[in-house]
């Protein structure tokens, strides 16, 4: 049986008929003790994405761009999916492969770090590394050259350039969102990696009030520690990235975020990892200069996919 491309999933505890159905309709956390050195008439709050099954974001596009291609038939049974990811996505593709009987290889830098790599291997996954020198972009090449070399083997969504990317997020995270703040949401800040996040919701949010103002968080430096995010003045800029689409862009420091990761753990008891942290910081900087405004976040995964690098000792 297909499965729907918006989630049926819901903290009531209802049954459903596969892990697929449990991506998405994640909470909405209100940061009060962050928000404290802000206004009175301030207010920030953080999507928790690690409640999706596969614990990232990342689930949501990853469930879409399958779905989508499976019903195309574009993506058939003696097809492997395969695409590069530097982790999440990569996580989300395994898991989506084992639910719904595909087989799945991940091309990723050779230095991802232990948890991502366990994970995908648990779900039975293939890992084809690329040069750790080359990051995402070098990762990114090599899946189209596999591709490239194997066009019936292989079907890639190519999530730098796939169009549902950003759709799984304007028909899921954007509505959620309007959703869970009843309409008041009035700034929407997230990082970029592959931008569907961004892009996607922020699109969507616009038509329900275009006087949200978005705000696009990207690394301030090309070599960074924000795993997930690019720094697109000197990346493989996504294809699906319209940078006239924010009204805003703010760049941020590795470590700032790094102390952000830290803060909201001993301050919000929250574990979140480095692009979280990145957003969590932004939010914050920009919320001290209003004087009221409900600012939504996203947080799109835990910390406990980076508890081998040491950070929290």
């Amino acid at each position: 049986m297909y499965r729907s491309e918006a989630g049926t999933s819901s903290a009531g505890g209802s049954r459903v008929e596969s892990v697929v159905d449990l991506i998405g309709n994640t909470p909405l956390l209100e940061l009060s003790e962050t928000a404290k050195e802000c206004s009175p008439g301030v207010s920030i709050y953080a999507k928790a994405e690690w409640f999706n099954p596969g614990g990232s974001i990342k689930d949501r596009p990853a469930r879409r761009m399958i779905l989508k291609a499976i019903r195309s038939g574009e993506l058939t049974k003696d097809k492997v999916i395969m695409d590069s990811s530097s982790g999440n996505t990569a996580i989300a593709y395994a898991m989506l492969g084992a639910s719904l009987g595909y087989e799945v290889e991940i091309v990723t830098p050779e230095n991802v770090n232990t948890e991502r790599k366990k994970a995908i291997e648990a779900y039975g996954a293939k890992i084809t590394f690329s040069s750790p020198l080359e990051g995402s972009d070098g990762a990114i090449r090599m899946a189209h050259r596999l591709k490239a070399d194997n066009p019936e083997k292989y079907f890639m969504p190519d999530q730098y350039n796939n169009i549902n990317n950003l759709l799984a997020h304007y028909e899921t995270t954007a509505p959620e969102i309007w959703e869970q703040t009843k309409g008041a949401v009035t700034h929407f800040l997230a990082g970029l990696g592959t931008s569907g996040t961004f892009m996607g919701t922020g699109k969507r949010l616009k038509e329900y009030n275009p006087d949200i103002k978005t705000i696009a968080i990207q690394p301030e430096e090309s070599l960074h520690g924000l795993e997930g995010m690019k720094h697109m003045p000197t990346s493989i800029v996504p294809g699906i990235y319209n940078e006239e689409a924010a009204d805003e862009v703010v760049f941020i420091s590795t470590e700032k975020a790094y102390e952000m990761m830290e803060r909201l753990m001993d301050t919000e008891g929250i574990f979140v990892g480095h692009s979280g942290g990145a957003a969590v910081c932004v939010t914050l900087e920009y919320a001290k200069k209003l004087k009221e405004g409900v600012l939504v976040t996203i947080l799109p995964d835990s910390g406990r996919r980076y508890l081998s690098e040491g950070l929290w000792w």
